[in-house]
């Protein structure tokens, strides 16, 4: 198997309104003292790619670092109350537009019927895309398959029991069994690679919209806070749920295109290992955590809820711009 690269990117992203450009700003320091303006939170979209961009900056000293960057700004007292301020707004706007509710069942068992007139990016590439729609998707998501599973390692020391055992048996594969060259993330880079991309850490984020970076932030946000490992574990669930034949319509399209192996790879991987992960996760993780902490069920669903919210939303971005002829990357 080819090496794979594991360089960061060179350079920080650009900033992308007042917020993102006072943290890039801020980080450049030498030495950690953060006096952040807070002025533009109020009127910024929590959605929206400065706020996403700005959140992703501070999430990242506690992942690979940033390049420039002292690791030291990774627990600023300052830097952390900009962060909490970033995440409530963030956290509040998931919670407006999902329904909520407590039945985990009745969640899970949507996920688990797949619609025969399904129309959602996997789909599209399946049926019309074209090589350049591909890399595009693979664009986008590089900002989270560069660090795959590593948000859901956040979770494991606050479960208990069977729960903590069977999601350490998901991540273990995540992260090639043991084997360096097998781990989702060294497969996605191969995957760029041989589709002529930059593989690079997070070399491609200037290119990715805040409906993407919202994706990648809700799982650090869920992670990194123990009142929210229900929510953490019902969005794991959901994303294995929905992988494997999301997985198999891409390798379908891959196929049509005539692709190279290893971007097929990362996908026929997916199918076979995720089929697995979601009765893992709904069986064995769900039910036990759920059996012994009942009172956490309206935040497994709020995390379903909130995958689907997101993902939804990222996919309309990519299939509007598609539809109009237009590329679904930033300029």
């Amino acid at each position: 198997m080819t090496t794979s690269t594991t360089a960061r990117a060179a350079t920080l992203p650009a900033a992308r309104g007042p917020l993102s450009e006072s943290v890039l700003g801020i980080l450049l320091r030498a030495h950690p003292r953060a006096d952040l303006d807070f002025d533009g939170l109020a009127d910024a979209d929590p959605l929206g790619d400065d706020l996403q961009l700005a959140l992703h900056l501070c999430y990242e000293l506690h992942y690979q670092g940033l390049p420039g960057v002292s690791p030291d700004w990774e627990w600023d007292p300052e830097l952390l109350r900009l962060r909490g301020a970033l995440e409530a707004r963030f956290l509040a706007a998931l919670h407006e537009n999902v329904a909520g509710g407590d039945d985990v069942t009745a969640e899970l068992d949507v996920l688990l019927v797949e619609p025969i007139d399904g129309e959602g990016v996997s789909h599209h590439l399946r049926d019309h895309g074209d090589w350049t729609q591909v890399r595009e998707y693979f664009t986008h998501r590089s900002i989270y398959h560069h660090k795959e599973a590593d948000p859901h390692a956040w979770v494991i020391p606050r479960l208990r029991g069977r729960a903590k055992a069977a999601l350490v048996a998901v991540e273990f594969d995540e992260f090639g069994g043991g084997r360096a060259e097998l781990a989702h993330s060294r497969l996605y880079a191969d995957l760029l690679r041989a589709a002529g991309l930059p593989d690079g850490y997070l070399e491609l984020i200037d290119q990715v919209p805040g409906a993407m970076l919202a994706v990648v932030n809700m799982m650090s946000l869920f992670g990194l806070h123990r009142s929210l490992r229900g929510a953490l574990c019902g969005h794991f669930a959901a994303a294995e749920i929905t992988t494997a034949p999301s997985a198999q319509r891409m390798d379908q399209a891959l196929r049509r295109l005539g692709a190279p192996d290893a971007c097929r790879l990362f996908y026929t991987e997916h199918i076979e290992a995720d089929a697995v992960h979601e009765q893992v996760m709904r069986h064995d993780v769900l039910g036990d955590l759920l059996d012994q902490e009942p009172e956490l069920a309206a935040d497994v669903v709020f995390g379903i809820q909130a995958t689907e919210f997101l993902e939804g939303r990222f996919g309309e971005l990519l299939l509007s711009s598609w539809k109009a002829g237009k590329s679904s990357l930033r300029a």
